[in-house]
């Protein structure tokens, strides 16, 4: 037994904010790579390269909501929200690769460091500083709803670090001519950059896994699900997520015999979904006696669709 779905595109992804950043930082980008080649800075590079990675994460973000506006059909039923945590992980590993950058130029230039102009160094980065911040004024709102925007956020929010620990390498270097600190800075700015773009790849492959949305403990559901009243035991039961914060929830419930209305007992379990964890796309079903599931182990993850129609002409023999 089940219900008919929506899958209309997700709300509260607004474009605006995106669109705002996206000309803010890519303006600022060709700033700062004009800047760190006429003051011979690596950490201006390193913070034009986070930039550039900045204006790459936004315009991805920017399509990702565009294409996951397309309807679902024959090809793809749940639409294409998937697109999101691609564009996420493809931020998270371009990050990777630049910070991996920086810290090898980082290590070249601390056998060698260069004259740094710090006066321009300084100019250029306290300007960035405030795109920085403006554009992470921009995307707040959407940061805790769509891993997508998240990854967006994070790099502009790292990259408002740099263009900080640029201010302070530019004074001083101003003040002590030490200029092998610009390295030291850039070093630190990859650095602090990494442990953050790991947790956003890691929560992206958690998704494209199909694993249990973070935060929700699927013994949890299932002792849930069997308390409430009607239901003798439960089987087969997996949850995963389309994107963020769109999770999907499979399993089959045996009812007791004392049950009158199996769909009234279905959407008292869908109700306590969608309220509890909110899983707002269930498939639940309802059985008299366990199917051959019941006595099967096998992987927390999404059912294929071939076994629930295994299932379905199996009950329906039995029915």
């Amino acid at each position: 037994m089940g219900l008919g779905h929506s899958h209309a595109a997700q709300p509260g992804q607004n474009e605006r904010p995106l669109w705002i950043a996206l000309g803010l930082t890519t303006a600022f980008l060709i700033a700062e790579i004009i800047g760190g080649i006429l003051t011979n800075s690596l950490a201006l590079i390193s913070d034009a390269a986070h930039m550039f990675t900045d204006s790459a994460a936004l315009a991805i973000s920017l399509a990702a909501i565009r294409i996951g506006k397309r309807p679902a059909d024959s090809n793809r039923t749940f639409g294409y929200y998937r697109f999101e945590i691609l564009a996420a992980a493809f931020n998270a590993m371009l990050l990777f690769a630049v910070a991996i950058y920086i810290l090898y130029e980082a290590y070249q230039r601390l056998h060698n460091p260069p004259e740094i102009q710090s006066g321009t160094m300084l100019m250029v980065a306290a300007f960035g500083l405030v795109v920085n911040l403006v554009s992470m004024r921009l995307l707040s709102s959407g940061k805790d709803s769509s891993l997508n925007v998240k990854g967006a956020y994070l790099e502009v929010w790292s990259d408002m670090l740099g263009s900080i620990g640029v201010i302070i390498g530019a004074l001083v270097i101003r003040y002590t001519g030490w200029t092998w600190v610009d390295s030291v800075i850039a070093v630190a700015i990859g650095l602090w950059v990494l442990p953050r773009t790991w947790t956003l790849l890691k929560a992206s492959m958690n998704v494209l896994l199909e694993g249990v949305p973070e935060g929700l403990g699927i013994a949890d559901v299932k002792d849930a699900i069997a308390r409430v009243p009607g239901v003798a035991s439960v089987h087969d039961l997996h949850v995963w997520s389309i994107t963020s914060g769109k999770a999907s929830l499979t399993v089959h419930v045996v009812q007791g015999t004392a049950v009158a209305d199996p769909q009234a007992l279905l959407m008292a379990i869908r109700e306590l979904v969608a309220r509890e964890y909110d899983i707002h796309h269930s498939t639940i079903q309802i059985e008299t006696t366990p199917c051959e599931q019941a006595a099967e182990e096998h992987s927390f993850g999404p059912t294929l669709a071939h076994e629930h129609a295994d299932h379905d002409e199996h009950e329906g023999e039995k029915r």
